[in-house]
């Protein structure tokens, strides 16, 4: 199938403001882009782009004073099915792992191990080690917290969420990542397009966050918040959590004036 996916976003800034956008396809999906990946701005400023620390994909630019408008739009292919899950996936252990999944193990920003880890030994420190196991944390986090867009706090932890028993889908991915590190299974915060394809359509349509996983030899993608094999999960970033990854990164005030985003399937 073929996936559109694209935003416009409208910032009103008081002064020129250096602007750093994590909005593009990650260059993992860069094979499956159908016909250009379109970003403008207006009015037009000069952008270049860079390969972050983390792997993905950034613009920048400087805004001008004023209302200053973001549009991109990406047609993805995708192989229409969805998630599978790998039961059979195994935990590593530490010394066992790659040493580049060694960092995905501490805590960050947003994920406070030291004030979770007992909270996650005691919950799941009893079950089997493996697949099951993260999606038991997932089944917890989804149970645990109700998702309220009115009760968003872009400074919420992990360990603050657990607490309050409330979020939104970077909330439910901070707690379940959270517990995952200090469980000693490495786990990353992914930000995203996920389109409300086969499942009943919720609007509005916003950017999503979720989790990767390393089990056995590789990366597993795991959803907390909405914690259902989904389909056409298209990856924008990838960080410790989400103080690496910010959509716009504004070094300056700005006021945020409008903001859509669309992921829906297209005829191929």
């Amino acid at each position: 199938m073929l996936i559109r996916c694209g935003y416009e976003i409208t910032l009103r800034c008081e002064e020129p403001t250096a602007l750093v956008c994590l909005l593009s396809v990650h260059p993992d999906r860069m094979a499956d882009i159908r016909g250009p990946e379109t970003f403008s701005t207006d009015p037009e400023v000069v952008t270049s782009g860079f390969i972050d620390p983390f792997g993905n994909r950034a613009l920048r630019m400087v805004a001008p004073a004023g209302a200053f408008t973001i549009t991109g739009n990406v047609t993805v292919a995708d192989s229409g099915a969805p998630e599978v899950a790998h039961r059979q996936a195994r935990e590593v252990l530490v010394p066992d792992l790659p040493a580049d999944c060694l960092g995905w193990l501490s805590g960050s920003r947003y994920c406070e191990t030291d004030r979770l880890s007992q909270t996650a030994w005691d919950l799941f420190g009893h079950l089997p080690p493996g697949w099951d196991r993260v999606q038991a944390i997932c089944d917890f986090v989804h149970g645990h917290l109700h998702f309220d867009y009115l009760q968003a706090r872009a400074t919420r932890t992990a360990f603050e969420a657990y607490e309050e028993r409330v979020g939104v889908c970077r909330d439910f991915a901070h707690l379940a990542l959270t517990f995952c590190r200090c469980l000693n299974i490495p786990a990353r915060y992914v930000n995203g397009h996920l389109g409300d394809i086969g499942v009943p359509v919720v609007d509005p349509m916003d950017f999503s966050a979720w989790i990767e996983v390393f089990l056995d030899d590789g990366w597993h993608a795991f959803d907390p918040r909405n914690n259902r094999p989904r389909i056409g999960r298209i990856v924008i970033a990838r960080g410790r959590d989400a103080a690496d990854v910010p959509l716009v990164n504004s070094f300056g005030p700005h006021i945020l004036d409008a903001f859509n985003v669309w992921t829906h399937e297209v005829a191929g």
